[in-house]
């Protein structure tokens, strides 16, 4: 199920906020993309201070979603991202690790 920006997804929606390394967005899914004990994944394409993936896991949390692991192709190791999500209890696994800016 599609987790998007505010205002991209139809339908009744659940809405976080989150932060990013130069401030504050929002994020929705839909109310009903997931059921109480429903076995997650999040994967996306790139992980680097971890806001958004963290903002993900708290909005399947919060409709009781258990998020088994989150997949990235790309971890920016030195923005701790995925350290982040490690702390949340969700393990991570990434194809490609970049140090360094």
């Amino acid at each position: 199920m599609p987790i998007r920006k505010k205002g991209k997804l139809p339908h009744k929606r659940l809405t976080i906020a989150y932060s990013l390394e130069y401030g504050l967005d929002e994020m929705e899914m839909h109310e009903d993309g997931v059921e109480k004990g429903d076995r997650v994944i999040l994967v996306d394409d790139l992980i680097a201070s971890g806001g958004t993936a963290e903002g993900a896991i708290k909005l399947l949390r919060q409709l009781d979603a258990e998020v088994l692991a989150a997949c990235f192709i790309i971890d920016l190791t030195d923005l701790g991202g995925a350290d982040k999500l490690r702390k949340l209890g969700v393990p991570v696994r990434t194809l490609v690790a970049f140090e360094g800016h």
